[in-house]
């Protein structure tokens, strides 16, 4: 998206991200958390990130509840809002990662457009989707938040799953199913994955 402004420049800053990078002994990547209400996104995140504090690393979660109060209060959850809603944390998550931070999201994200939108401000292996899978009966079932019940109801609508589209993605770069994995699984799982690329 192009600024409105048109006199505006970018200013470049004297420390680069690999000194950055250096400096953390890590590097700094988004571990893009998707799926659909319920299926353990922040839990998995939140989890990653005190196992990472845990080693000396810098890591922070940008969690969907947490920036709908703040950041992005002004969304609401139709698709329009929705596509802003990601394209918002797609840009600040960007400048975490640029800082070397090991940025996590935990966001619906219901369109594959807008996590591809997302990908493409990172550079190649910078931007690692985490596909968070459930089965939609499980999840109504679970149901931690009531959020179910009160969409299958009426009473909440565009709820994703329900009333609103979810948008599996096709190629993901971790795939957890939390139906079938314990929360320690999952979580090794990443953790394993940011081991073999180097990233920690």
């Amino acid at each position: 998206m192009e600024p409105k402004s048109k006199h505006i420049y970018w200013h470049e800053g004297k420390v680069s991200k690999e000194e950055r990078e250096k400096l953390l002994k890590q590097k700094g990547v988004l571990l893009w958390f998707t799926g659909l209400s319920g299926s353990g996104k922040s839990t998995i995140a939140r989890e990653v990130e005190w196992r990472l504090h845990d080693m000396g690393k810098l890591a922070y979660v940008l969690d969907g509840d947490n920036i709908r109060h703040g950041l992005n209060s002004d969304l609401g959850f139709s698709p329009e809002d929705r596509k802003e809603n990601i394209r918002r944390i797609g840009e600040v998550a960007k400048l975490f990662v640029d800082a070397g931070v090991i940025t996590m999201t935990a966001f619906i994200s219901p369109y594959k457009v807008d996590r591809e939108r997302a990908r493409k401000l990172l550079k190649d292996g910078e931007f690692i989707e985490i596909f968070v899978k459930c089965p939609i009966e499980v999840l109504i079932e679970r149901d931690p938040k009531g959020l179910y019940k009160k969409a299958l109801s009426g009473e909440i609508k565009e709820f994703t799953g329900i009333s609103a589209p979810y948008e599996e993605p096709e190629n993901p770069e971790i795939l957890i199913e939390t139906d079938k994995e314990s929360l320690e699984e999952s979580v090794e799982k990443v953790m394993n994955y940011l081991k073999e690329k180097g990233i920690i």
